[in-house]
């Protein structure tokens, strides 16, 4: 049995509100602490989106009564709320600016629109981008110009890490995240029967295992391991128009743990990306007597319906892994233990409260 700090996964949708089919504030909470996350940051793509006053205690009311996990909430970013979420910045994990896939009152489609949030958003954390590819490149020169730390979601290709790498060596304030998805998927997906084709998609893309390749190549690179938790259904993701995103909060350990197994990654690495970074980042308190305790030798396959996410399924189904989490401690109180959540609703805490 190995014992780790409980992890912080700073990339998760909820789906509350709006979406509460897929998933709410209790089922994602439980299913981050059965995969051994104690802490989870929320993104505000919801229906509505969190990103204003009213939209911000909407969702953290929701949170407080039920989250099982402790939590923070992330603002979004639109054309002409730079001054309203400045002015909330210190209530939320961070500002999310939607670069590429943008929509709604969240979509930012002209670069002249990233100046107002880069000059006045105040931290503590971080502007937090999904920026692909060059995107992303126009998205660092503006860190560089507002002198602005910036955070790179879901990198995947091998052009983009690169481009961080180079622009870490010259002083710009970046760092990034990587899925679990990213590191070891290509498109299109076929290691279960019956797959179909909507279940391959997310967003970015899967790539080709050349950018698998350089992602495992340059892990120095990568700050933290982020799941971007995005639930759908299987009646969603099979049907005609499949929404992109997968489930990822209970398969990122035994996932990771397995790369360790097989020497790809070492136990140092995984705790560093998925727990030291991820606080440092994005400035989160400690969570004092948490720990989560695995059984580093147990070997099974990886099955959805085992799982506590409502969204019923996982692209990873039936893969063998190697790492099982056994027992959760949060704040001294065990909230998981032997495939039994046992944290109340509401017993879960806001990271950014006073």
């Amino acid at each position: 049995m190995i014992e780790l700090p409980g992890l912080i996964d700073p990339h998760v949708h909820v789906r509350e509100p709006g979406q509460t089919h897929k998933e709410d504030w209790d089922t994602a909470t439980q299913a981050a602490l059965a995969g051994g996350v104690t802490m989870i940051l929320a993104m505000p793509n919801t229906k509505p989106p969190i990103f204003d006053e009213s939209t911000l205690n909407l969702a953290l009311e929701a949170a407080r009564a039920k989250a099982r996990c402790d939590y923070g909430q992330y603002l979004g970013a639109g054309p002409a709320n730079a001054l309203e979420v400045a002015r909330h910045a210190r209530r939320a994990a961070a500002l999310k600016m939607y670069l590429d896939s943008t929509f709604g009152e969240l979509r930012l489609d002209d670069m002249t629109l990233w100046l107002e949030h880069f000059r006045r958003w105040p931290g503590p954390g971080p502007i937090v981008l999904h920026a692909e590819s060059r995107s992303m490149a126009a998205a660092l020169a503006f860190a560089q110009m507002f002198d602005q730390p910036v955070h790179i979601a879901h990198v995947s290709l091998r052009e983009e890490i690169l481009v961080i790498r180079e622009a870490k060596a010259r002083g710009v304030k970046v760092t990034c995240e990587v899925c679990p998805h990213h590191l070891f998927l290509t498109a299109p997906l076929t290691c279960a029967e019956g797959v179909t084709p909507g279940r391959s998609e997310v967003r970015p893309r899967l790539a080709t295992q050349d950018d698998i390749n350089a992602l495992w190549e340059n892990l120095d690179v990568i700050d933290c391991f982020a799941t971007d938790h995005a639930p759908h259904t299987l009646s969603e993701k099979d049907g005609e128009n499949p929404p992109p995103g997968f489930p990822g909060l209970e398969t990122l350990l035994p996932l990771l743990l397995t790369a360790v197994s097989e020497g790809r990654l070492t136990l140092e690495q995984l705790v560093q990306k998925a727990y030291h970074n991820p606080r440092r980042i994005f400035a989160l308190p400690e969570q004092p007597e948490t720990r989560v305790f695995v059984d580093e030798t147990d070997e099974y396959e990886l099955r959805a319906a085992e799982m506590k996410s409502r969204c019923g399924w996982t692209p990873f189904e039936g893969w063998r892994v190697k790492g099982r989490v056994r027992k959760v401690i949060l704040r001294g109180q065990t909230v998981f233990q032997d495939g039994s959540v046992l944290a109340a609703p509401g017993f879960g805490r806001d990271v950014r409260a006073a």
